[in-house]
């Protein structure tokens, strides 16, 4: 009797020992450890961020994300601001950081019809270039880029948002002058610039099926000139009940029945409603002090707290379903202070689109991530 007591006490023992570790290794898990199987988890870094200004920050980063992409450092306008001026101190930190933390770098991005300096396009006297001197401008900046960082970039969105949303070519300068084939010339250079680099193109609204339709085209297009490209990323500018996961989903399925890898990209969710008679860009008026359009000045209710947890949940329940096509998963931004969904579309609002709040604290959203693999 005292033996079976005995086990039956030792039993009861082991068991709340193996409770106490089991809730030791969900205390320890961050995004990192906890999709370490599934895709890479990312954020882009602004600035601060990238010059590691804050400890406490740059230790988060380190620990609970495994890519890092620049949100702007490494734009056209930022990184080669004239002709013959390359600038490469946030890049070089930024990379050397990826490399200390064991993390895969992008690079984002190398063409894009927005943050281009207007040298790009014109000759001395102002006028528009033809596309000879385009292509030969757009060679030497890859290959310069591409160049230097060659075995420690792992992917490039080579050209980003070139299409409307009805799945035809924009009208921007890098078209007007050299039409289709400018994205065609990215792709080729690109290739030649590092072999080894992954390649994507990279769009916002990729939910919408005409626009997720170009885009497998353009891949097809690229593919039939023998050019390589590796993957389409899904700018994830997305709302609390927009885009639907249906409409998503259909859109992964595309991409992957075309032969190529889903990025998820730039992902963020707005609480925040659409300000009325405020379109695209526009923005010339402040709503900081409009009720109806920054209605969470001062903090978000709990209700819309659950709401974005939900969703985030929602949405990396189908990110986990589909982890044989997405390779990654990265957020547009560390913070919810950080995020310029704060002024966007509309100057002066305050949004909570991300997993950490502006203290740097885990919200209700990032636990439910975690619980979706965690459980």
């Amino acid at each position: 009797m005292k033996a079976l007591q005995f086990l039956t006490i030792s039993g009861v023992f082991l068991t709340l020992t193996i409770s106490c570790v089991q809730t030791e290794k969900m205390e320890k898990m961050t995004l990192r450890t906890a999709y370490a199987d599934d895709f890479y988890i990312g954020a882009a870094l602004g600035w601060g961020q990238i010059l590691a200004e804050d400890s406490v920050e740059s230790s988060l980063i380190k620990n609970e994300f495994s890519s890092l992409s620049p949100e702007n450092a490494m734009k056209w306008m930022y990184v080669h601001p004239k002709p013959d001026t390359f600038n490469f101190e946030y890049t070089d930190k930024i990379v050397a950081m990826a490399n200390r933390n064991d993390q895969f770098m992008i690079g984002h991005t190398l063409i894009w019809h927005n943050q281009t300096p207007e040298w790009v396009f014109k000759d001395g006297n102002d006028a528009l270039i033809d596309s000879s001197a385009l292509f030969g401008r757009m060679k030497h900046h890859i290959n310069t880029i591409m160049g230097r960082y060659q075995g420690r970039i792992g992917g490039y969105d080579v050209v980003n948002e070139a299409l409307n949303d009805d799945g035809t070519f924009r009208e921007s300068m890098f078209y007007q002058i050299g039409g289709v084939d400018f994205i065609y010339k990215a792709f080729e250079y690109a290739a030649q610039a590092d072999p080894e680099a992954e390649l994507y193109y990279n769009d916002y609204s990729m939910n919408r099926a005409e626009k997720c339709d170009g885009a497998v085209r353009l891949a097809e297009a690229l593919k039939s000139r023998g050019l390589r490209i590796d993957g389409i990323g899904m700018q994830g500018h997305w709302g609390l009940d927009r885009p639907t996961l249906e409409e998503i989903e259909t859109s992964i399925l595309k991409i992957r029945n075309a032969g190529l890898k889903v990025m998820i990209t730039e992902l963020d969710i707005t609480v925040l409603p659409n300000p009325r008679n405020v379109e695209g860009a526009d923005l010339s008026a402040s709503f900081e002090n409009n009720a109806e359009a920054n209605p969470y000045k001062v903090g978000l209710p709990d209700s819309v707290q659950e709401a974005l947890a939900q969703r985030y949940a929602d949405l990396f329940k189908l990110f986990h379903k589909h982890r044989e096509t997405i390779t990654r998963v990265t957020f547009w931004g560390v913070h919810d202070g950080q995020s310029w969904k704060n002024n966007w579309p509309a100057r002066g609002r305050t949004d909570y689109p991300l997993l950490f709040d502006r203290s740097l604290a885990p919200k209700p959203a990032y636990q439910a991530v975690l619980g979706v693999v965690g459980k």
